[in-house]
């Protein structure tokens, strides 16, 4: 496992609707490297940090794998890496082998992982199309965020070490089906929720659907 692209990006004042927004979501590859402290690179920021940013999205990770079903999907568009406003382009490193609570070893830093991306309308102002929000949500492919343990320096290349695994063995991949699907999953649902490992937007939403569905 390793980083293709390292990513990053102040915020930005873009049209939306009859106004303006201010957005983080474009990111743009640097040579690096650069530090990656608690809450977020050197050189990269949040706009809105009521829900982006914060010790549990502290970066944003994604898959290089998923790269070619969005270039199938969306064959008029430029697609390069941090389009979907990730600070770490991957490879090797996916939903499914991505457990909550897994930490990894990233040049010099350590992260681990917190809770897969719900996307909001701001990558549909990045994409140039709303469609991609619902389109995004239904794939499953969510990319991850971190939280920091250990600030380092982190480039492009740079091994993705594992060194510890969560014992629940709870994927992002896992939290993604349930949090789509509740009902198709209630064993997985009720174990998630019994684990108590996700921040608490998510764990909030996940007791909800669990007490609706009678526990």
């Amino acid at each position: 496992m390793r980083v293709i692209s390292l990513n990053v990006g102040e915020p930005r004042m873009v049209p939306y609707l009859a106004g303006e927004v201010s957005t983080g979501i474009f990111k743009e590859h640097v040579a690096g490297p650069l530090m990656l402290r608690r809450l977020n690179f050197e050189g990269d920021r949040q706009a809105d940090l009521e829900v982006h940013g914060g010790k549990n999205k502290a970066v944003y990770a994604y898959p290089s794998e998923h790269y070619p079903f969005w270039r199938r999907g969306l064959p008029d568009m430029d697609l390069p890496w941090g389009i979907f406003g990730e600070n770490l382009t991957t490879e090797g490193l996916t939903e499914e082998n991505a457990h909550i609570g897994d930490r990894f070893r990233v040049g010099e830093a350590v992260v681990a992982v917190s809770q897969p991306r719900l996307p909001c309308f701001k990558l549909g102002i990045r994409f140039g199309r709303p469609d991609i929000i619902k389109r995004f949500f239904a794939s499953g492919r969510s990319g991850m965020y971190f939280s920091v343990v250990e600030e380092g320096m982190v480039g492009n290349g740079d091994e993705i070490e594992v060194v510890s695994r969560a014992s629940e063995k709870i994927s992002v991949a896992d939290v993604n089906r349930v949090y789509a699907s509740p009902q198709e999953d209630v064993p997985l649902l009720r174990r998630i929720v019994s684990a108590n490992i996700l921040p608490s937007g998510y764990q909030s939403d996940l007791s909800g659907a669990l007490a609706t569905l009678g526990g």
